[in-house]
Order: C-alpha cells, then sequence, then structure tokens
C-alpha cells in the first residue's frame, strides 16, 4: 500500500494519483486540505524499533506495517481549510504544527519515503547545499552572500557585469540580472542578505532523479528564469537529452548523499559542455517538464513507491 500526503488541488499530487491508479498501484490518500479533520492518526515506537500503528479516514484505515511507499507534499494556507474557531493569524502555526507531526513519523518509517524532511533541510541554506554538492563532485557558480553594498558592487566589476540575484534561503524566488537599477538600490540590502552569483552562460538542463533512475531535460529560453517567460513574454523550449555517464552518476549520488529518493536538480550546459550546477529542490513540481517532453518521470516515481526501493539502474537505458 502507498500514502500519498498532499491535496488534489495541487497539480503534482493529482498527477501522482492518477499515475498510481493508471498502474494499478494500490493508494490512498490523507488529504492535507481537510487534515486533521476526518482523519485518525495513531503511533507508537516500541523500544528498538519502528513506528507502530495506523492512518484511517472515514472510509478506510492502513496499518503503518502494509505501507510500500510514502509521497509528500506539504501544502500552504491557501490549499487548507481553516479549523473552525479558531483565530486567523494562529491558523498557520497550527498548520506548522500538523505538518511538524506526520514529519516526524515519516522520518522512522522503513518504507521508501519521498521525501523525509532532513532530507531537504540542506535546501533551506543554498550556500550550505552549494558546499554538499561540491562534494559530491558537481561544480557550482562564483557566488557572493553579502548585506553589504560595496561588496556587491566589487563583485559587479569582477564579473565585468555579468551578475544573477536570488534568495539565500528555500523561499521561492525569481532569478533576474544584476543591472543599473538593482545597482541604484542597493542601499535596502542591510535589511537582509542576498546571493549573487556570476551569470553562466548556456542552456538550463533540469534532471530529476528517481532512485537511481534519471531523466534529463535541456531548456532554452529568452528569459534569465524560464519558470516566468510566459510572464515576461518570452519563450521556452523543451527537449530530452542524454547526460555524460560521469555526469549521470554524479547527480545520482548527489541525491543519494541529501538523503532524497526523488529530487530535481538545476544545471547550466556552458557552451564548452560543461555542466555547473545550482541547486537540488527536495519537492520538484516535476508536471511541467513531464507535460512537455513526455519523459515518465510519474511512471519511475510510482515504480519506486510501489517497489519500496529505490529503482533499478537497468532502467537507465529507457531513459
Amino acid at each position: 500500500m502507498i500514502l500519498v500526503c498532499g491535496g488534489l488541488a495541487d497539480p503534482v499530487t493529482e498527477l501522482v494519483c492518477a499515475r498510481l491508479n493508471a498502474c494499478g498501484y494500490p493508494y490512498r490518500l490523507l488529504d492535507l486540505s481537510a487534515y486533521p479533520a476526518g482523519f485518525d492518526v495513531h503511533w507508537e515506537w516500541p523500544r528498538g524499533g519502528s513506528p507502530e500503528g495506523f492512518i484511517a479516514s472515514r472510509d478506510w484505515r492502513v496499518d503503518l506495517g502494509s505501507l510500500t511507499g510514502v509521497y509528500v507534499r506539504y501544502l500552504g494556507s491557501e490549499g487548507r481549510m481553516p479549523p473552525p474557531d479558531v483565530a486567523e493569524p494562529i491558523v498557520p502555526a497550527l498548520f506548522a504544527e500538523y505538518d511538524a507531526g506526520l514529519s516526524l513519523l515519516f522520518e522512522d518509517l522503513p518504507c521508501a519515503v519521498v521525501n523525509r524532511l532532513r532530507g531537504g533541510l540542506s535546501n533551506h541554506s543554498k550556500p550550505f547545499q552549494a558546499l554538499l554538492l561540491q562534494q559530491c563532485g558537481l561544480k557550482t557558480p562564483t557566488t557572493l552572500v553579502t548585506n553589504d553594498p560595496d561588496a556587491v558592487r566589487a563583485f559587479y566589476d569582477e564579473c565585468h557585469g555579468e551578475v544573477i540575484y536570488k534568495s539565500v534561503s528555500g523561499v521561492r524566488s525569481i532569478v533576474r540580472r544584476l543591472g543599473p537599477d538593482q545597482l541604484a538600490r542597493l542601499h535596502f540590502l542591510q535589511h537582509g542578505p542576498a546571493q549573487f552569483q556570476a551569470f553562466i552562460p548556456g542552456d538550463d538542463v533540469r534532471v530529476h532523479t528517481v532512485g537511481d533512475r534519471w531523466f534529463a531535460t535541456r531548456v532554452r529560453s529568452t528569459a534569465v528564469d524560464y519558470r516566468y517567460a510566459r510572464r515576461e513574454g518570452g519563450e521556452t523550449h523543451m527537449t530530452p537529452i542524454d547526460l555524460p555517464p560521469a555526469m549521470a552518476a554524479a547527480c545520482v549520488d548527489a541525491s543519494r548523499a541529501l538523503g532524497l529518493l526523488f529530487a530535481g536538480i538545476d544545471l547550466k550546459l556552458t557552451p564548452e559542455g560543461e555542466y555547473v550546477c545550482f541547486e537540488v529542490n527536495p519537492s520538484p513540481g516535476f508536471l511541467y517538464y513531464e507535460q512537455h517532453t513526455g519523459q515518465p518521470i510519474s511512471t519511475a516515481l510510482a515504480d519506486l513507491l510501489h517497489a519500496g526501493v529505490p529503482a533499478s539502474s537497468a532502467a537507465l537505458a529507457a531513459v
């Protein structure tokens, strides 16, 4: 049995459920849009063992020991029903407490969990994650994290004006080029640091690792941040590509080192044929890439959750 922990208002979770259904893999949805209303979650830790207990709704019950895999994609406050008779300012804290309780359970389950909370913690600090990626043999861009305007100006000059900026934390931000307008507003930087990186020319490459399988997509876009190309009136084209064996192995090894069974790795392929890694996303919105390329990412994920162990590397030839 597979447990999906998320909400169908999220299209990625909806795709996972649809793929599990199409593959004939039994699953149950712990609907976070309503949780904890209508659900009963009970577990305990026997001495020296894994959690024992069950998760039940009004219509079903699943014993924890029967799970082969868990897929987790937490919802924001906007996708959930607030508890009745609770003051609005307190609601986000309640949701955080609900999720913390579930994540604590998922951390110790013996089955495959996509993904355990500890696997995604490095994404909360981009500079820290970059250090881990370098240890896995991946090259990262020249980076400056600072709230000092003079340091930014010096870095800008060193990079001959070819600099991008983005958030330091795991909070999603739009990647933009640093130009005269931003340089004129650097005095605001004193209120909090930002991350500045040397601009890397070339094509973006998103690699999804699923266990020891991988799916690579080349992205060519007129925008600096291709995720927002349409919003800016630009264009984006995606095609599946093969990775050099050493780079494919490095991506799989990096995901494993971070404790992630499923990851979205952002690379840049330079005109010289060199790969540079920006970050690893522990909860990738892979629907966007599957729709544009037809790569069977969701099927590989379903297979992993059903098998309860990372998919066989023998399937690499079919990727």
